[in-house]
Order: C-alpha cells, then sequence, then structure tokens
C-alpha cells in the first residue's frame, strides 16, 4: 500500500495553475526525486504532501499512522530557542525531554556554584528521558549536528539563513519518519557533509522525496525522477541520464503534434472564413469540430522559453592574470593557509574545493588585493577587469524591483555595444513585466540567482569570481550557465560544492586539504580525488611573520633495548593497516551500491535490516581501523627502528 496518495490535486494561485488535476503515489522505501524549472509549483507541491497547503481541490490520504517530516526551502520566522532545541522538536515528547536535559546539563556546566534546584533539575530531565527510552536519539542528535557542522548551544535567532537552513535539516533527519521531504537539501553544504547526508539517507528505511540541483546527489539517490512540467506530473522511471534522453524525444514529439495540430486548426480557420459558396454547402460536424479546435488551442500551455545569457568580455588582460608567492595567513594558533603559491594565467578556470569556513572565501580576497597576506606575495597582471557573484547576494537591494537592481533605474543597458531595453533582457532571465517589478524580497531563492546573473552580464569583464552561484537554479538554466562558462575566453575563479558543475567547467582545483595545506591540481572535483595524497596532511606549522626564525626540528629519539621488541611487533601491525582498511572499504562499498540500487526499495524489511546493522558494523570496524593506523603511526613517529 502507498504511504501517500494524490488524487487529482488542483492550486491556482493568481490565474496562474500551478498544479493541474494532478495525481501520483509514493511507495515505502522509495527515493523520488521531483524535477521541474524554478516557479513551477515544486516547493508548493511538497507543502501539499506535507498537509500544510490546502489543494483547491482533490485530496491526500496517507497510509494509517504515516508521519511526514519536511525541511522547507523557506525558515520560519517564529522558531526559537538553541540549535540542539530545535533540532529535538522533530522528536515530539522525547525531543522535549532531550531539550531540557541538554539545557540543565549546559546551565550545570556553565554554574561556578550549582544550587540544588539545577541539580533536581538535571535529574528530573534524566528520569524522564529514561522512561522514555530517549538516550539512543541524544546520541543521534549529537551526530547529526556534528557532520552537519553545527554547535548545539547557539541561539538560532543568531544565525545565517543557511545555518538556519542547517538546522531545519538536522530536525528533518533525526526525526525517523515514514517519508522525508527535503527541499534543496544541499544548499549552503559543503562536499563533506554533502557526502555524509547521502550516505545516511541510503541507510534509512524511510521513503524520500526530494528537490535538489545537485545532479550527483540525484545521481547516487534517486530510484525514480517525477517531472512538474506546466502544471502536470510525469513519472520516469528510470536514471537522470536515461530521463534526459527520453524528456528530449518527448519534447521533440510534443513539438511535432502541436505543428500538425496547428496546421490543422489553420485550415479549418480558412475553410470557416470562406465566401458564400463555402457557407451554402457547410457542414455543422465540421463547424462543431472547429469549436473543439478552438478550446483544445486555447487551453494548451506553452512551454516557456529557456534562459538566454551573454557574457559581455571586456579587453583582453596580459598573459598573467594572478601570481600568488608563499602565501600564509591564518587566526591566531589556526592555519587558514600555509605557504602556498600558484600561477593563474589568461583563460584559466580555477575552482577552489574545500568545507565551509576552510577560508576559501579568504584566498579570494586575498588573490584579488582585498586582503593583505601575512606573509607571501600577491602580484596581477594588467589590464584586470574583476565582477563577482557573491555568496550571500548582498550586491542586491531586497527594498528595490527586479528591474531597478539591474538597470539602476534606468529603461535601457547596454549589451556589447547595443542598446537594450531592461524589460527585453529580464524576458531573457525568464522574468515577466510582473515579476521585474516586485521587490527582490519576495522574490524566491531561484530567482534571486537569475536576476543576480542578469545584473552580471549587463557588465563588462574579463575576470569572474563566482561564490556558490548554483543554489537554488534549475537543472536547465544550470546546463546553459555550463556551457557559457566553458566557452568563456576570460579567467575564472569559481567557489561551488557542486561536483558536478566543478568537473564540467573548471581546468584546475585549488583544494584545502586541513592544517593550512591548500594546494593546486589540474582538472575538477574527481581529478583531485585521484590525485590527492592518500594520506591525512600532518600538521602544518602557524603562519608567521618572514623574519621570525624558524624553530629547530626535534631531535629524533634513539630507541632503547626494552622498546624494541614492541615497536617491532607495532611496525609489523602498521604495514598490515592498509590492506585491512581496503578490505574494510571494498565491503562497505560493495554494500552501499547495493543499498543505492534502483530496485533495492523492494526487499523485504528483514532483509533491509539486516543491512543496516551491516553497515554500521563495517563503518565501526574501519573506525577503529583508522584511528589504530593513527596510533601507531603516531608511537613509531620520530623512532629509529634499526
Amino acid at each position: 500500500m502507498a504511504l501517500v496518495s494524490l488524487r487529482d490535486i488542483s492550486i491556482n494561485f493568481t490565474g496562474t495553475v500551478l498544479l493541474d488535476k494532478v495525481s501520483m503515489q509514493i511507495e515505502p522505501g522509495e527515493r523520488v526525486c521531483l524535477l521541474g524549472r524554478n516557479g513551477e509549483g515544486k516547493s508548493t507541491l511538497l507543502s501539499v504532501i506535507e498537509g500544510r497547503t490546502a489543494p483547491d481541490s482533490g485530496s491526500v490520504d496517507y497510509q494509517r499512522g504515516c508521519r511526514v517530516a519536511m525541511l522547507p526551502q523557506e525558515v520560519p520566522q517564529e522558531l526559537a530557542g538553541t540549535v540542539y532545541d530545535i533540532a529535538a522538536q522533530g522528536l515530539g515528547e522525547v525531543g522535549a525531554h532531550l531539550a531540557a536535559y541538554h539545557d540543565a546539563s549546559r546551565a550545570l556546566a556553565d554554574s561556578p556554584e550549582p544550587g540544588q534546584d539545577l541539580v533536581d533539575r538535571l535529574e528530573r530531565a534524566q528520569h524522564a528521558l529514561e522512561d522514555a527510552g530517549g538516550w539512543p536519539h541524544h546520541q543521534t542528535i549529537e551526530a547529526v549536528l556534528s557532520h552537519l557542522k553545527l554547535d548545539g548551544d547557539d541561539r538560532f535567532g543568531s544565525l545565517s539563513g543557511g545555518t538556519k537552513r542547517r538546522v531545519l535539516l538536522a530536525r528533518a533527519l533525526v526525526s525517523g519518519p515514514d517519508l522525508l521531504i527535503l527541499d534543496e537539501p544541499t544548499n549552503h553544504l559543503d562536499i563533506d557533509s554533502i557526502s555524509w547526508l547521502e550516505d545516511f539517507l541510503l541507510r534509512q528505511n524511510a521513503a524520500l522525496l526530494f528537490v535538489t540541483h545537485d545532479r550527483a546527489f540525484l545521481r547516487r539517490l534517486a530510484t525514480r525522477i517525477v517531472e512538474l512540467d506546466r502544471g502536470r506530473l510525469t513519472s520516469w522511471e528510470c536514471d537522470y541520464e536515461t530521463y534526459l534522453a527520453r524528456k528530449d524525444d518527448a519534447l521533440s514529439a510534443e513539438a511535432r503534434q502541436n505543428h500538425n495540430f496547428d496546421r490543422k486548426l489553420a485550415e479549418e480557420e480558412a475553410w470557416i472564413r470562406q465566401g458564400i459558396k463555402a457557407r451554402r454547402t457547410r457542414n455543422m460536424g465540421r463547424v462543431r469540430d472547429l469549436m473543439k479546435l478552438r478550446q483544445e488551442r486555447g487551453a494548451r500551455r506553452e512551454r516557456v522559453g529557456s534562459v538566454k545569457m551573454v557574457i559581455q568580455e571586456a579587453e583582453r588582460t596580459g598573459k598573467l592574470v594572478i601570481e600568488a608567492s608563499h602565501l600564509c595567513f591564518g587566526y591566531s594558533d589556526t592555519p587558514l593557509i600555509n605557504d602556498f603559491s600558484a600561477t593563474v594565467m589568461r583563460g584559466d578556470k580555477v575552482g577552489l574545493i574545500g568545507p565551509n569556513g576552510a577560508g576559501k572565501t579568504t584566498l579570494l580576497k586575498i588573490l584579488l588585493g582585498e586582503l593583505a597576506p601575512q606573509s607571501g606575495s600577491v602580484r596581477h597582471g594588467v589590464n584586470l577587469q574583476v565582477s563577482y557573484f557573491d555568496q550571500l547576494r548582498e550586491q542586491l537591494d531586497e527594498t528595490r524591483s527586479a528591474r531597478y537592481n539591474v538597470a539602476e533605474g534606468n529603461d535601457f543597458v547596454d549589451l556589447n555595444g547595443h542598446r537594450v531595453h531592461v524589460m527585453t533582457h529580464l524576458k531573457n532571465f525568464l522574468f515577466t513585466p510582473d515579476r521585474a517589478k516586485v521587490p527582490v524580497g519576495v522574490l524566491s531563492g531561484g530567482e534571486r540567482n537569475r536576476l543576480l546573473l542578469a545584473r552580471l552580464f549587463t557588465r563588462s569583464f574579463n575576470v569572474l569570481v563566482m561564490d556558490e552561484p548554483t543554489n537554488d537554479l534549475d537543472a536547465e538554466t544550470l546546463d546553459l550557465l555550463e556551457e557559457l562558462l566553458m566557452d568563456y575566453s576570460g579567467t575564472l575563479l569559481l567557489v561551488s560544492h557542486d561536483r558536478d558543475f566543478l568537473n564540467n567547467v573548471v581546468t584546475s582545483s585549488i583544494a584545502f586539504e586541513g592544517n593550512g595545506r591548500v594546494a593546486e591540481y589540474v582538472g575538477g572535483y574527481d581529478d583531485w580525488l585521484r590525485q590527492r595524497p592518500s594520506a591525512a596532511p600532518s600538521q602544518a606549522r602557524s603562519c608567521r611573520p618572514k623574519s621570525e626564525p624558524e624553530r629547530p626540528e626535534p631531535a629524533r629519539r634513539k630507541l632503547s633495548y626494552k622498546e624494541k621488541f614492541e615497536l617491532e611487533r607495532k611496525r609489523e601491525e602498521l604495514k598490515a593497516m592498509p590492506a585491512r582498511i581496503e578490505t574494510l572499504e571494498r565491503a562497505l562499498t560493495a554494500l552501499q551500491e547495493r543499498m543505492s540500487a534502483a530496485d533495492y526499495y523492494k526487499y523485504s524489511g528483514e532483509v533491509m535490516a539486516d543491512d543496516q546493522k551491516r553497515m554500521e558494523a563495517l563503518e565501526s570496524d574501519l573506525e577503529i581501523a583508522y584511528e589504530t593506523w593513527e596510533e601507531l603511526e603516531t608511537a613509531l613517529e620520530g623512532v629509529e627502528l634499526d
């Protein structure tokens, strides 16, 4: 029996039919990706399935006892409390006990002389948790917050919009629903967090319905693709590449059918307008058929045209664009960039890869001359004209209209030497006249991204810096932006967590690998994975001014006679560790591939539970193996065995 069944759902907003008598079902264990252009109504459909939005007509039926959790695209305004409090809300009453225990523990730790009332409060929370069996959920919350790089003690109201969405994602993940609905879950996540999220979702038995622009995320998770196009839903039982091919064939067939229909309608219209001779011999059945053709043509919803983007390239730079030599930058004892050197030449397309907070934006500012390094130097070439696509959309005035943000009150913009009306330019980015006049603050995330691109491409530049340009863009616009950047003859510096986008666009990658190590590699994200060092980078020294003398390396310790036997044993164990880790990783990869197969949801619950237990055991063994390897290397570091 289906978890959720939609029957003839219709929604009409201000004359625009978002959902036109759509029907669909979601089965237990399915992982369904919902695709569609920005503004088609994907978020509205998710809200209907969650039960937050009532349809104008139709019904939504749930399996008895079905629990639904959702990550919305917009952050609710009424939420308050700590990050841990919000995440625990997904567990209902147990979550309330967990939040009370967490708050009491924190208060007890912060109090220099805790009173008896505080101790009693903690004990009451502990007893309530024990009675509700909530301790395993506490561990789940802690693990999810850790992987999403969230501090449970932070106040929710003080966080940025992107961090708030990560908190809401944590709330949805810990709730353990039968159906998990995720609206753009990878926005504001770095690649490490996205990879962890993929693994986490593959291990769950819950059904999954998600919207995403991340094609690598889609390929790994989706067992079925459902497309929302012009108010109608179409289900595609195939992988993403097959969907693209079949969709293209379907659009071609639709275009041919519409062409034949329009030709027949034109012939009938010519016949009805013939003179007296035609009226004398008029067939009333043919007239009725013509009326039906007119109604059918009037009800047809045409597919909106594609985004049209053209880059205005300024006069070329010199051959050298940026030369960085021995850059160092950090905060106190935390090095972000340690002894990094690189040369960027005209036409290079460089991607910056690394976790959130690693220092990617800091390095961009240093390379562009906006921030001075603590040591090292940066040299620029000649005739650099830089344009910046910023991550936080700070270049948009949210109180002004889209039209004003692009043309700053003017009626025309200059595009490659031609004066173009601002409304014509905005139409190329799929803005209707009505949407072009509303304040930016009410636009969706995808519309804001398109608006920033429309503004960006009215400028001339030869160095383009893009910080997370792919958030909220639909797949079609993303493909077009990729093609545009691949054909761009200028220099590109790109920060992105979209693995496919990096693979398709950049020619080299600068990777932040931890402890201040920053290294350059040829190619995109997958090329970096193949080339990066297999072992974790060693601890880098903190950046110091050039005038400060280097500290001497500690002398290597000579083994005593009594230590030699034990360390010889450890050396043999260390030699065997890579093979053991490789065996565990192969077994884990094989199991993950089995669990992510398109037909895996058809297996029985017992098989899924056994696979889940085996997955957890393999992950535990692998973690222990890595810890043992690290301990052995530490024990043998600086020791002469001969």
